[in-house]
């Protein structure tokens, strides 16, 4: 009896399972995957049944896979490795360049036309999976328990609804914007807009700039995400934007929190699972950790661009060579492309590098990094302050963050030579307050009762048991502009206080009238 007990009371204490859901997964390609893919790999665990749609030109998204079974579509997703990369590098030539009103001109008319060629190639990828009625019968009969899809792009959200299925959001950005700009109050006058750069604390000038750029950016994001318009029209009817559908979404997984993000409102469907694909280091393969150890006590730096910049134009990795040339210690610079003629034998370059195990290293002093939120994450989960090399995208902002918080040294790439970028470094390496403010963070995000990624496991898991978390999302959405800022309460109540002063008013006038009159009268 004391046995049964004891094999019962943990099962009774845990939560009810769901014994194995169905989730269909609408993933972005890019270093968005590579997000997906630890939630994707984390369910598969837990004894869960993957399904990821899978576009024609996938570039990180294997279409064979032991995690997931694929749907593999026959047309664009919009985001394959060369389109990407072309779009990119057209972004850093111009802002090579150097800052100017022109630039900036140019620079948002890059980011309109090409997100817009993005979103017009998912859009008629769902419009054709709409059109396929055996594909879509196909789906309707698996039965999946909800869709999780990054709202960056707008096919997952279409397709959720278009199924009835609850759906999660694995989230930073929208095809609408930054996340908490589609779902929370999101107050101009301390939450600055993303692109602009500014921190919660801002003068009357930065507000002012804060307001013009949010009118600005929601322009430019409209403007590039029309293609899904006449989609909704047809399927959801004219009160069914994509907005409005995104907003619908019964969880919202942050791939931030506030170690990161400056202190804001938010929502009871906002679950914060920044970092969540960070993890302990592993051991590093053999080359690598004698190259570690050789640095002695000066130690390591380690320089990755990300998933797009795997070079950079020749004359700055030339200038960033002969910078590493001048330094004592030895540095891991994962590069491709031609060797630059400065290159010092301290630096070793690679076309791969184990980020996560290298950041948890004890012999790494210091981070160059492009300021990606996979890489941020990282750096401060293991405590590595960071030389930013802000290039396109939400990377100025990011870094902007880093830099506010005293953890980060930003360089211009657009004036950078050798002496700046080697001044920057040095003050990262000998300046303690960045390694002491970053391991600050590190443990300000560690120090939780929960790891994000189980917390994220916990949320999905609670939409499949649930059926979807409706008593967490709020029915603002459903509001139109004028009433969601009660615009017309304020009119109504305006006019009421306006038609109380003029009778008043009137009232007043007529009792004087009436009082003058009288004293006329008896004075005659």
């Amino acid at each position: 009896m004391h046995l049964l007990v004891f094999v019962l009371t943990p099962l009774l204490l845990c939560p009810p399972g769901i014994g194995g859901g169905k989730v269909l997964v609408f993933p972005v390609d890019g270093s968005h995957w590579i997000n997906m893919k630890v939630l994707v790999e984390e369910l598969h665990a837990r004894g869960h049944n993957i399904t990821v749609i899978v576009p024609s030109d996938s570039w990180y998204i294997n279409k064979n896979s032991s995690y997931y079974n694929s749907v593999l579509m026959p047309m664009r997703g919009g985001y394959d490795e060369r389109f990407i990369a072309s779009f990119a590098s057209s972004l850093l030539q111009i802002q090579i360049e150097g800052a100017s009103f022109w630039t900036q001109i140019k620079m948002n008319f890059e980011v309109i036309v090409k997100c817009s060629e993005i979103h017009y190639h998912v859009s008629n990828m769902i419009h054709e999976m709409f059109q396929d009625s055996r594909l879509m019968q196909s789906l309707q009969a698996s039965e999946y328990d909800l869709v999780l899809t990054d709202p960056a792009s707008g096919g997952g959200v279409l397709l959720a609804h278009r199924l009835g299925l609850p759906l999660v959001l694995n989230v930073r950005w929208t095809s609408q914007g930054e996340g908490h700009f589609a779902i929370a109050p999101s107050p101009l006058s301390y939450v600055p807009f993303p692109g602009s750069e500014l921190t919660d604390n801002m003068s009357f000038i930065e507000r002012v700039q804060n307001v013009l750029i949010y009118f600005l950016g929601k322009a430019q994001l409209a403007i590039a995400s029309y293609h899904y318009t006449s989609i909704c029209q047809q399927y959801f009817g004219s009160d069914g934007d994509l907005l409005t559908l995104t907003q619908g979404a019964d969880i919202w997984l942050m791939r931030n929190d506030f170690v990161f993000e400056f202190p804001r409102p938010t929502m009871p469907n906002v679950v914060y699972m920044g970092g969540f694909q960070c993890k302990p280091p592993k051991p590093l393969p053999t080359d690598l950790e004698e190259f570690v150890q050789r640095s002695g006590e000066h130690g390591v730096i380690i320089m990755s661009l990300g998933t797009i910049f795997g070079e950079l134009p020749h004359d700055i990795t030339k200038e960033i060579a002969a910078a590493f040339a001048q330094l004592p210690q030895k540095v891991i610079w994962r590069h491709r492309g031609k060797r630059p003629a400065s290159l010092g034998n301290n630096t070793l370059l690679v076309k791969w590098m184990p980020q996560n195990d290298l950041l948890g290293h004890p012999k790494t002093r210091a981070f160059v990094a492009h300021g990606g939120t996979n890489g941020i994450q990282e750096a401060i989960y293991h405590g590595v302050p960071i030389v930013g090399l802000p290039l396109v995208f939400d990377q100025p902002d990011n870094l902007s963050r880093m830099k506010a918080k005293g953890v980060a040294k930003i360089v211009d790439i657009a004036t950078m030579d050798r002496n700046t970028f080697l001044q920057a470094v040095q003050e990262v390496l000998h300046d303690p307050s960045y390694r002491i403010k970053m391991q600050h963070l590190s443990r300000l995000h560690r120090d939780q009762p929960m790891k994000p990624l189980d917390r994220a496991m916990f949320w999905i898991e609670f939409v499949m048991r649930h059926k979807g978390a409706a008593h967490l999302r709020t029915e603002s959405y459903k509001m139109p502009w004028y009433a969601y800022h009660s615009v017309d309460v304020i009119v109504v109540l305006f006019a009421f206080v306006s038609l109380v002063v003029l009778c008043t008013t009137a009232i007043v006038k007529y009792m004087c009238y009436k009082i003058r009159r009288r004293i006329k009268v008896k004075k005659e």
